[in-house]
């Protein structure tokens, strides 16, 4: 008889083989899919290239999506792309996106059905967790290690012990997935989760749409998590259906399956919050954020560039003006999400406000392009980090906020809540 398993745990069974695993236990498992993009890729190519195999392990499950530098910011970023690009196409994969066809790869890889129920995904970027969404084992590693995988199929890990958080009751108005998140960051800090799993459930969740799942699962690692999931329900799998290139597989924790601990939260006791300079977890609600003018707001990334938010932020826009001394740059995360947004008006209500819309890139996020900081500004963003320099000059400075408070922030020139407009 095995012993009561969580979802990770059964799923990194499953894939290594083993009736059951425990928290500390080293394992090999097979992968599902790998990932990697335009700065990680060429370095896990270099990599694969040593190994010396021919052929990666399986053409349809090795992904490479150029989305941080692109398009292109400058020479060296446009050889980075060529390189991954030249790579894709002497491998014959089935997956390699191209700037009109791409986007940011944690919500086009969910999106277009490449990531599964019940899989696991490393990929060279650490949040990759997002796909524990839909209930896959996820989580970000090293070039290298994706190197070794995309040759062999295979990886190595310690099984996590497990942390249980609870949201339960109905959202306040203006309040998000994001705010929860950032919630729970501030309440256990960046490290409170450190190489754990971040299993999120409670009456909150089973309501919540697919968006916002994906927006809690991708910042599990700004916790320190090694993966973020969420059980799949028939939300998970309505979103999957007629979707998932393969077969999902839909695990569910036991009952009596043992946490760490377990942390349950009132909802409606939660306002939005914002994330100060420098750490996701420095954390406060809107309420209490005091006077703090920004240069710019961002909205878009892996985090938050879904139609949801985007319509969040055209919400707030309609009939409203951009303050003079801001900048608003919208990013939808995908262009059938930039479409969508076009075709419901979002994106007419947002250019008529002021905003500029950009095609998919995590460019402003990590401080690439489209989007970077000077010495002294100030950014709001719905980014999932606020380190120093994150978004450009070391003297900058972010704050992170849900799209409705970042777009009711760029209307009034400062940091504010969307009630007090």
């Amino acid at each position: 008889m095995t012993k009561p398993m969580n979802i990770t745990e059964k799923i990194l069974a499953d894939h290594a083989g083993l009736n059951e695993v425990k928290a500390g236990q080293l394992i090999t498992a097979k992968v599902d899919i790998t990932l990697a993009n335009d700065i990680t890729g060429p370095v896990a190519i270099n990599e694969f290239n040593k190994i010396g195999v021919k052929k990666v392990f399986d053409k349809e499950r090795v992904v490479f999506v150029p989305d941080h530098f692109v398009p292109n910011r400058d020479i060296k970023s446009a050889q980075q792309v060529k390189q991954v690009r030249e790579f894709s196409r002497e491998q014959e994969l089935e997956h390699f996106f191209e700037v009109g066809r791409m986007g940011i790869e944690h919500a086009l890889l969910p999106d277009n059905g490449i990531v599964t129920a019940g899989d696991i995904v490393i990929g060279a970027d650490s949040h990759t967790c997002t796909y524990g969404a839909i209930g896959a084992f996820s989580t970000g590693m090293g070039s290298t290690d994706i190197a070794c995988a995309m040759a062999s199929g295979d990886t190595w890990l310690k099984v996590p012990s497990a942390i249980k958080v609870e949201f339960n009751g109905k959202l306040n108005k203006y309040v998000t997935a994001k705010d929860l998140i950032l919630y729970l960051i501030g309440d256990i800090g960046v490290d409170g989760a450190l190489y754990k799993t971040l299993e999120i459930g409670g009456s909150t969740i089973r309501e919540m749409p697919m968006d916002g799942r994906f927006t809690i699962c991708n910042m599990a690692i700004e916790a320190g998590a090694k993966n973020g999931i969420i059980e799949p329900d028939e939300i998970t799998k309505a979103y999957l259906k007629d979707r998932s290139i393969r077969t999902p597989k839909f695990y569910t924790s036991d009952k009596d399956a043992q946490y760490e601990k377990v942390i349950v939260y009132n909802t409606e006791e939660i306002e939005p919050v914002v994330a100060f300079p420098h750490l996701p977890g420095n954390t406060r609600p809107v309420s209490k954020a005091g006077d703090v003018k920004i240069d710019q707001a961002v909205i878009g990334s892996c985090t938050n560039g879904r139609l949801s938010d985007i319509k969040a932020a055209a919400e707030i826009l309609k009939g409203r003006k951009v303050h003079k001394d801001v900048r608003l740059i919208v990013f939808p995360a995908t262009q059938q999400i930039y479409l969508e947004a076009l075709r419901a008006g979002y994106l007419e209500t947002i250019i008529e406000a002021g905003g500029a819309v950009s095609t998919p890139t995590c460019g402003p996020c990590l401080g690439g392009h489209a989007g970077i900081l000077a010495a002294g500004e100030r950014a709001i963003s719905t980014t999932n980090r606020n380190f120093v320099g994150r978004m450009g000059h070391v003297e900058s400075e972010v704050y992170l906020s849900s799209p409705y408070v970042a777009a009711a922030s760029a209307v009034a020139g400062k940091i504010i809540s969307p009630e007090a407009l």
